[in-house]
């Protein structure tokens, strides 16, 4: 196999640095809200490595840790919700929000995006890390994936405003950010 192409621990490999990138992102940030949490990994590194108030959601609690306190024993909170109705979170509380690897999962994932734009403060930020289509996910795992074109359009429907979309990690990942406009379109 040639070194430009991904191997196939690939993505567990680059999962690590993704989380150390996403916190430096989001380091700024007091509340972060990660939609699509799985186990709750991201939820748990940035609660113990930038000690912020992080909260889990995801439609499914199966993979929950049992234990939610780091080694610090700082509580992380996961909570089992569908993240296109956010009823516990009022609008403009939270300061960043972040859908790693879950988006292209999602069935609603406009409502989703509209959802976090409603939670987010001025000048809040929507950080997606996806996989894009016709990727090494698409192969390995054969789930259809959005292109960066598609997640910019998303951003931008839900009302989002300076929106960078790119791809990383030998173009295997979608890094995709916006920004709740201070302003909104139309408003006075």
């Amino acid at each position: 196999m040639s070194h430009h192409l991904p191997t196939e621990d690939f993505y567990d490999k680059i999962k690590p640095g993704l989380h150390r990138r996403i916190g430096r992102e989001l380091r700024l940030a007091g509340h972060v809200l990660d939609l699509g949490c799985g186990s709750c990994t991201l939820v748990q590194y940035l609660t113990q490595t930038y000690h912020q108030k992080v909260t889990g959601v995801d439609i499914s609690s199966e993979s929950f840790p049992k234990k939610r306190t780091g080694f610090d024993g700082k509580r992380f909170h996961c909570i089992s919700a569908d993240a296109s109705h956010l009823r516990f979170v009022s609008n403009e509380s939270i300061d960043a929000v972040v859908i790693m690897w879950a988006l292209h999962e999602m069935t609603r994932p406009q409502a989703i995006l509209k959802e976090a734009h409603r939670v987010l403060r001025i000048g809040g930020e929507v950080l997606i890390v996806d996989f894009p289509r016709d990727s090494l996910a698409q192969e390995k795992w054969h789930e259809k994936y959005f292109s960066p074109d598609e997640i910019e359009d998303k951003l931008v429907k839900s009302g989002f405003r300076d929106i960078r979309v790119k791809l990383i990690e030998l173009k295997q990942i979608i890094w995709a950010r916006g920004f709740r406009p201070i302003k909104e379109k139309g408003s006075v």
